[in-house]
């Protein structure tokens, strides 16, 4: 029987990342509105919407395995989405100056009956940044659609000082747990 796996996601970077490890899949944006409780932490929030991402396409592909994934960047226990505008961005990156924040992507992978969700965190620290060198990084344009406006893959990387963990997690999709997951639910590679 062949087996599919559905991309519960319209992020460029987690369908390089999938397609880089030669997971066949196909890509199905999920359009669920996000809803987050705001009494919970910030793992169970990534957690909580890479759920609900997948179970929105879940609900229309019933004999597929779907993944759903969610990041966000946090610091000081404050998560960091996508900056609104530039304002925002300038000070999102200020606060990451020189400090070390954590990277949170929640994944879900559904399947029939089965359901594993789970998260990793990333420990990023950044050097030191000057007013200048974050004007210079947002006319680029690259912050815009970032968690905490930054793309670590990018031009962001260059503010990168030390990380400690997963890196393709704060790229967006923690690979190579992500697999061993989709193995122990059943799905075949092959």
């Amino acid at each position: 029987m062949q087996q599919n796996l559905i991309l519960a996601s319209g992020s460029p970077r987690r369908k390089e990342l999938l397609e880089n490890v030669h997971v066949p899949f196909k890509v199905v944006i999920s359009d669920v509105e996000e809803v987050v409780n705001p009494l919970l932490t910030p793992s169970d929030i990534v957690m909580s919407l890479a759920e609900q991402k997948a179970a929105a396409v879940a609900e229309r592909f019933k004999e597929s395995f779907v993944l759903g994934a969610d990041t966000v960047v946090v610091y000081n226990d404050e998560i960091l989405g996508k900056p609104a505008n530039a304002e925002e961005a300038k000070q999102m990156l200020a606060k990451l100056s020189g400090n070390t924040h954590q990277v949170l992507t929640g994944v879900a992978i559904l399947f029939q009956e089965e359901k594993i969700v789970f998260y990793e965190q990333t420990d990023v620290t950044f050097w030191p940044i000057s007013a200048e060198e974050i004007e210079d990084y947002i006319d680029t344009e690259e912050p815009m659609d970032k968690a905490g406006s930054y793309g670590i893959q990018g031009l962001g990387s260059l503010f990168v000082k030390e990380i400690k963990g997963d890196y393709f997690s704060v790229v967006g999709l923690p690979v190579a747990r992500t697999v061993r997951e989709l193995k122990k639910a059943g799905f075949s590679l092959k």
